[in-house]
């Protein structure tokens, strides 16, 4: 493996009579892990943008960028940051192939010579100073701040802003499920089938366990990234059987009538409604899987049919010296059902004196996030042992994007403003630094922006801290702890981020994969919030302020950049 951010030269092609870099074949794991992750992934006017600076001579001028977004999701206080590792693989790619050349000349119709430009195009100019992926961070402090040649900064805008967005809501959410089942339970995103396309699936399942999530059902994601893979069977699995007869093998292990002594489990427990089709599944199941027998028990009736043959096949594979998994509920009143299972399984227990038939119980449901938050609520996992089972899936009804910014706030040295009649939508001049600020109980207190030419804050100094917009808005803060959020992660050609870029190996407990540390720092940082933060319902709003200068410094520019109305 070469070393993080170390980028092998070679000759290049020729195009248009100049060389332009090329990507060394023992580059490949560092690649975009989707092969649509290219210049051409952006918005036609980010390259008439880029022409129009060219052909004004101002497109190697120094820019500065921030990307941001302006509220929090999902009516929460704290969103997490995922995507920054796709945003390192694609400035490392960065470069338009002969094929994309042709493709712009056609779209553009520029001079030839802009050609020859884009053909020299990458990103050993630019760099990027980042906040570590995982974090929980706020709305206005810049996730990103790209520096570099104007016209070069701004083709990277909409690939960026694709890179974040969605990633960070997913992450986000899966945030918020962990923090609604408790640390305690194994949370499994479940939403392949019913995700915004194969991307979508993927992305999806990275960013679940970014958030927090412990597993997917997505193979493909699972061979990837390394996340553990985790599922059971469906119903087609069970209406697969119509009785006992539909067995070929009644065996299991020592047991040469495994099928018949489930048989007898089942008529020594009381359970005569069950339906036996469904107990000869589920038998079938566990000869295939015995150490993993986790059966899904609606096909036919939950209560009645399906938790008692769970029951019955489970004792059986407990006197063999098999530890069955646990039942998954995917449809109707989850909570209710739960309670009632847990119930059962005790029941059972108690008559058969083991203790071991106290297993697991696996709610799964497509219901929006707010109605299983809900379900978490009303204490279903204080019906349910410790190592419960959760099932997710990626519908983002609640929100279905982020909202994510990139603008420019700096050029040439000079600051520069976005204005806006809405006055959440004015930005924040000039390069910045952002600092949490720590209190003497260990949580963060606020986040405080500084211009990036002012001295840092220092712990056990007083400092003050502006709200933005609204000059009333204000307090002094003396910190027990001051911690710098961005970092440079990208500096020309030397990937500077300290996050290893082998595959991610979960069970690697010193953290070598970047997914597997971002989960870990998200888990922290969460854990170190306050809890009003974090509640569902009305939480208490995240201090997120500037320094006096910069509350100065903008005010400043936005009353000399606001036209004055005339009135008559």
């Amino acid at each position: 493996m070469k070393r993080s951010g170390e980028i092998k030269e070679q000759d290049g092609t020729e195009t248009n009579g100049k060389k332009r870099r090329r990507i060394s074949s023992d580059d490949e794991d560092l690649k975009p892990t989707n092969p649509l992750v290219s210049p051409l992934l952006t918005d036609l006017y980010q390259l008439t943008m880029a022409y129009g600076h060219w052909k004004a001579g101002r497109h190697e001028d120094h820019s500065v960028f921030d990307l941001y977004f302006r509220k929090n999701p999902f009516r929460g206080e704290f969103t997490i940051f995922a995507g920054l590792e796709e945003v390192l693989k694609h400035l490392r790619h960065f470069h338009f192939s002969d094929g994309d050349l042709e493709y712009v000349a056609e779209l553009l119709k520029p001079e030839p010579e802009f050609i020859e430009w884009l053909a020299s195009v990458d990103c050993r100019k630019i760099k990027v100073c980042a906040i570590a992926e995982g974090s929980v961070v706020f709305p206005r402090e810049p996730l990103l701040r790209i520096e570099g040649p104007l016209a070069v900064a701004q083709l990277l805008e909409t690939t960026f802003l694709n890179l974040v967005n969605y990633p960070s809501l997913v992450a986000t959410n899966a945030a918020r499920m962990r923090l609604a089942a408790g640390s305690d339970k194994l949370l499994m995103e479940f939403g392949l089938r019913r995700a915004q396309g194969p991307d979508g699936a993927v992305s999806a399942s990275r960013y679940s366990y970014v958030g927090g999530f412990d597993a997917t059902s997505n193979v493909l994601a699972g061979k990837l990234t390394n996340i553990p893979v985790k599922g059971t069977h469906a119903h087609a699995y069970v209406q697969a059987y119509s009785g006992i007869d539909d067995l070929r093998d009644r065996r299991l292990g020592d047991n040469s009538d495994f099928a018949g002594a489930v048989l007898k489990t089942r008529e020594e427990l009381g359970f005569h409604g069950a339906h036996d089709g469904e107990l000869a599944a589920f038998i079938s199941y566990a000869q295939a899987f015995p150490s993993g027998f986790l059966a899904l028990v609606d096909t036919y009736d939950t209560l009645t049919s399906g938790v008692p043959n769970f029951i019955a096949v489970a004792i059986e594979l407990i006197k063999l010296g098999k530890k069955p998994v646990g039942i998954r509920l995917d449809s109707g009143d989850l909570s209710y059902f739960s309670k009632k299972a847990r119930q059962l399984l005790r029941e059972a227990a108690e008559k058969v004196r083991s203790q071991a038939t106290k297993r697991h119980v696996r709610p799964s449901s497509c219901g929006k996030q707010l109605t299983l938050t809900r379900r978490l609520a009303e204490r279903l996992r204080g019906a349910c042992c410790s190592d419960d089972h959760r099932e997710q899936r990626p519908q983002r009804a609640a929100q279905p994007a982020l909202g994510c910014v990139y603008k420019l706030v700096e050029i040439n040295n000079r600051p520069r403003i976005k204005l806006s009649q809405d006055i959440s939508k004015v930005s924040l001049p000039g390069s910045k630094q952002v600092y949490r600020l720590y209190g003497s109980a260990g949580h963060p207190l606020v986040d405080l922006m500084l211009l990036a030419t002012e001295e840092p804050p220092l712990r056990g100094k007083r400092i003050l801290c502006r709200h933005p917009l609204e000059a009333a808005k204000r307090c002094y803060v003396t910190p027990a702890e001051v911690e710098p959020l961005l970092q440079v992660v990208w500096d020309g050609a030397a990937d500077t981020n300290d996050v290893a870029k082998g595959k991610d190996d979960p069970s690697d407990t010193d953290g070598v994969g970047p997914l597997f540390l971002a989960r870990k720092h998200a888990l922290a940082q969460l854990e170190r919030l306050r809890d009003d933060h974090l509640r569902e319902v009305n939480p208490t709003p995240y201090k997120v302020s500037v320094s006096e200068k910069l509350y100065e410094y903008m005010h400043e520019l936005w009353e000399m950049e606001a036209p004055i109305m005339e009135l008559s």
